[in-house]
């Protein structure tokens, strides 16, 4: 279907489902005057995104969207990113896949997206040059370049952005420690500020090869952040100051290579390669008492993965593979506290691990309303640590999968996915880390097992009001070797740190909304309102005390809104995003924290007085939200020892005038 055929009234409404799939076209956005790709998804009704999580590995980090029917080759350039490079104008459609179709791996989820681009050739360009000024008088300037040039066969195209930023979570605030009593003990006027820079560099290259299409893309990236805070105490002069800096490079080299060896044939392998060093120093001072602590980190990567896929049918399919993968993590830490070193477990380490995957999955329509999904992987690894500790396991996991999906009408869809997961180990775990201001130093621990879930879900989603869309999901995760803060003593003697561990079985529960609401029929024109939610319950056992509690950082609550209206007639739209506040809490030995932040509000207009030309501007943060943070302290160990204190830590912000000037070429 072509754009000139596709009339208003066609444009409005979303095509019929087709084997599962819905192909949204171009023209279906064209009121909204979307400028990339991302612009375009937030309109798909129905969908929401997910970017993916940054897991080793190559198959267990899929995000939720693919372009032009692949999954981008590459872990450090964020999903979301990838897709606010690709201009709207390149856009041929979207394709929902809801609940799986023939031929297309879902990765294990529910709904995908297919960014399909139009071919012929083209050179295009992005110029965007961005501002922040903040309530403080600071600004975060930033600027980004970007270039495409595409033929039937060739893909072309780079980016470079550098840019400031801030940390939302740090501004000036009360503090006080009290007693059980109540009374105060301690209080002090926080003087915190956090900032930023962020250098870019990616580059892509796709041509034909071998009776394929070859593409090889590159990534490096400079991200380095200082974190400064002053407690001047009430009444004074005395004063607490903590300084905190981190100078991160990442680099990334990824190639892949397709090839569909028959009519019903696809062979595809890749291969990516990522390094990362990470130093970090931080200072607290409150006289007569000094604590420094450093930690300088070198990680690598390699991953090779190769996937065969068959169509025997339009209503069957199958894909096989394997993924093979080697990881490694050096770090080297430094806590000295008035003069004299302290000795952390797991301070000094070298830890690798080999892992390799084998996979296989079915896809199978036996009705026009109904498809099924299975799968299999089964992956070993081997993890081992040399330095402070000294250990080597080797660990074994099958991981099964079932998707059904049933469609009894165009409106309606029932998703069932019963699933077992296997979390990885995160490297960061096994090395200790420090929070100086709030007197928390984490101890590493290499000796971890992933966590693993059974988890059962349930979705029913309804169409109504041809763009409109309700999702309810209902979830339940059996847990194993759930993995928390415990507490970890060192191989000298003396006290207990808290570490990672793994503190036995669990459960969660969850139910989540999502739905896209069209407004006309309520006499707003033009006008959407889209939003999900969720809340969660969940039980573990703390491993100080024995009693049960919820899972450590766990939010109850979420919710986010967004309300935007199309104006046409003035090239221009405007609307609001509410990012509901959350809480969550956290256990430790001889201490519980809560953190709460409130509901970020960011009123919007965007206007767009020509197709290659589109000025925003943002009033973040409109309803000043802050960052509350509660310490409760104990004595010693909570399970032998009675609450001694209570310190709040209360971080003001005020709002931001975000503005953003966007200028494409071709």
């Amino acid at each position: 279907m072509t754009l000139a055929a596709v009339s208003p009234e066609a444009a409005a409404a979303p095509p019929p489902v087709v084997q599962g799939v819905e192909p949204y076209p171009a023209a279906f956005f064209a009121s909204a005057s979307p400028s990339t790709a991302m612009d375009m998804l937030d309109r798909v009704p129905g969908f929401a995104f997910d970017g993916g999580s940054g897991v080793r590995g190559f198959g267990g980090a899929a995000g939720n969207v693919l372009i032009d029917g692949e999954r981008p080759t590459s872990k450090t350039d964020d999903l979301e990113s990838i897709l606010k490079r690709i201009p709207a104008g390149q856009v041929e459609r979207i394709d929902l896949i809801r609940g799986g179709a023939p031929g297309i791996d879902m990765q294990g989820k529910t709904v995908i997206a297919n960014v399909v681009r139009k071919k012929g050739t083209s050179t295009s360009g992005v110029f965007v040059l961005v501002d922040g000024s903040i309530y403080d008088g600071r600004q975060t300037p930033g600027i980004r370049f970007e270039g495409t040039r595409r033929t039937n066969d060739t893909l072309l195209e780079g980016s470079f952005v550098i840019a400031s930023y801030l940390d939302d979570g740090a501004g000036d605030g009360p503090y006080s420690l009290r007693n059980t009593s109540g009374t105060v003990l301690e209080e002090a006027k926080l003087n915190t500020e956090g900032d930023g820079t962020q250098a870019v560099a990616t580059g892509a290259y796709a041509f034909p090869l071998a009776g394929g299409r070859f593409r090889a893309n590159a990534r490096l990236m400079n991200d380095r952040f200082f974190y400064g805070e002053r407690d001047n105490f009430i009444p004074g002069p005395a004063f607490a100051t903590d300084r905190e800096g981190e100078d991160k490079w990442q680099g990334e080299l990824g190639a892949d290579w397709t090839r569909e060896t028959g009519p019903r044939t696809k062979v595809h392998a890749l291969f990516l390669q990522q390094w990362k060093t990470d130093d970090y120093a931080a200072a607290f001072n409150q006289a007569p008492d000094s604590v420094t602590f450093s930690n300088n980190r070198k990680i690598g990567e390699s991953v090779g993965r190769a996937t065969l896929n068959f169509r025997m049918s339009d209503n069957l399919s199958f894909e096989t593979g394997g993924e093979g993968a080697f990881n490694w993590l050096e770090s080297e830490t430094s806590l000295i506290v008035n003069g004299g070193a302290v000795t952390l477990p797991a301070a000094n380490v070298r830890v690798e691990e080999t892992r390799g995957e084998l996979f296989g999955t079915a896809t199978w329509k036996p009705f026009a309303t109904l498809t099924i999904e299975t799968g299999l992987r089964f992956e070993t690894s081997k993890i081992s640590s040399s330095g402070d500790v000294t250990l080597e396991k080797t660990l074994q996991f099958a991981k099964p999968r079932l998707l059904a999906t049933w469609s009894p009408d165009p409106k309606d869809q029932i998703r069932f996915r019963l699933e077992r997961e296997v979390g990885q180990l995160d490297f960061g775990d096994f090395v200790a880390s420090s929070s100086l201001n709030t007197g928390v130093i984490t101890a590493g621990n290499p000796d971890l097992n992933p966590q693993q879930n059974w988890v059962v879900e349930l979705a029913y989603e309804r169409r109504f009001w041809d763009t409109g869309s309700v999702t309810i999901t209902l979830r339940h995760f059996k847990y194993t070797d759930v993995i928390d803060s415990k507490p970890i003593y060192p191989s000298g003697g003396g006290a207990p740190f808290d570490a990672p561990g793994n503190i036995g079985d669990g459960f969660r529960d969850a139910a989540l909304v999502n739905f896209t609401l069209p407004l006309d029929r309520l006499g707003l024109k033009g006008a959407q309102l889209k939003g999900d939610g969720s809340i969660r319950r969940s039980e573990v056992t703390d491993p100080t005390t024995g009693a049960t509690r919820r899972v450590a950082g766990e939010h109850p609550v979420d919710w986010n809104l967004t309300f935007i209206q199309d104006v046409p007639s003035h090239h221009l739209k405007w609307g609001v995003d509410a990012f509901g506040g959350w809480r969550e809490k956290y256990y430790r030995l001889d201490q519980i924290e809560t953190v709460k932040l409130r509901t970020f509000v960011v009123p919007f207009i965007e206007w767009k007085p020509r197709p290659d030309l589109m000025l925003r501007v943002e009033l973040q943060n409109a309803t000043s939200r802050d960052l509350a943070k509660y310490q409760f302290n104990y004595t010693g160990p909570r399970n032998t020892n009675p609450l001694d204190t209570l310190a709040s830590r209360r971080y003001e912000n005020g709002p931001i005038v975000y503005m953003k000037l966007r200028k494409t070429f071709g």
